[in-house]
């Protein structure tokens, strides 16, 4: 998939995605949001508003408050990429979204997902 089309999906979109995958294995949206917020400074206000305006993914990184000083902790693999090796910023960005997503639905702690 090229990245230009990956920046356009809307956040909302993949939103409620992201609560089924975190839900379906046991935890919560609360939970989902607060790792959420950890990584872009977003918090409940602001993150329901980047949904209301159906904002893509390229504004809703963009309008981000500040990416949490401890993005660089979060390493490993994510649809066969490193995430730690990814050049474009903004697909690194994207990605750690994913790997945080996953490693929630995983059951990994919270403390762990938050780099703690």
């Amino acid at each position: 998939m090229d990245n230009a089309r990956v920046f356009k999906m809307k956040f909302a979109n993949i939103y409620p995605l992201y609560i089924e995958k975190v839900e379906r294995k046991g935890r919560t949206k609360s939970e989902l949001d607060e790792v959420l917020c950890w990584l872009t400074g977003h918090n409940a206000k602001s993150l329901q508003q980047q949904i209301d305006m159906k904002t893509d993914l390229e504004t809703f990184f963009t309008q981000a408050p500040q990416l949490n000083p401890n993005v660089s902790k979060i390493t490993g693999l994510i649809c066969g990429y490193r995430v730690e090796e990814i050049e474009d910023k903004l697909m690194q960005k994207i990605r750690y979204m994913d790997k945080l997503v996953d490693e929630l639905a995983k059951g990994k702690k919270i403390e762990k997902i938050l780099r703690q």
